[in-house]
């Protein structure tokens, strides 16, 4: 899958209109993957997303999870979402994939 230069960000935005949106990963207790690709900007909410395992580009991001939650902050529409388990078994089949919550025009708090 060809890629833009990744780009780490420290925060989200703080202009609500620059990034509207905001999905979230939750875990369900299993380690598993995720990738996230938006038709706008996509940036990491967390104070330090290497350590979180999540690498963000422009468009896409993608990182792993087992519990806890990831959120991200995007502009445009959600063009595609990839879950996998540990097994490599995509979402829905495996009900261990975590849950993914998008919401639009949600100002940041």
């Amino acid at each position: 899958m060809a890629r833009d230069d990744p780009v780490y960000s420290q925060t989200a935005s703080t202009e609500d209109d620059h990034l509207p949106n905001l999905v979230t990963i939750v875990g369900r207790g299993v380690p598993s993957s995720f990738e996230i690709a938006v038709n706008g900007e996509i940036e990491m909410m967390a104070d330090d997303p290497l350590a979180d395992a999540t690498i963000v580009s422009k468009h896409v991001a993608e990182g792993t999870i087992d519990v806890g939650v990831r959120r991200f902050r995007f502009s445009g529409q959600m063009a595609n979402v990839s879950l996998v388990d540990w097994n490599g078994v995509p979402a829905p089949e495996s009900p261990s994939t975590p849950t993914v919550h998008v919401e639009y025009g949600v100002p940041e708090r």
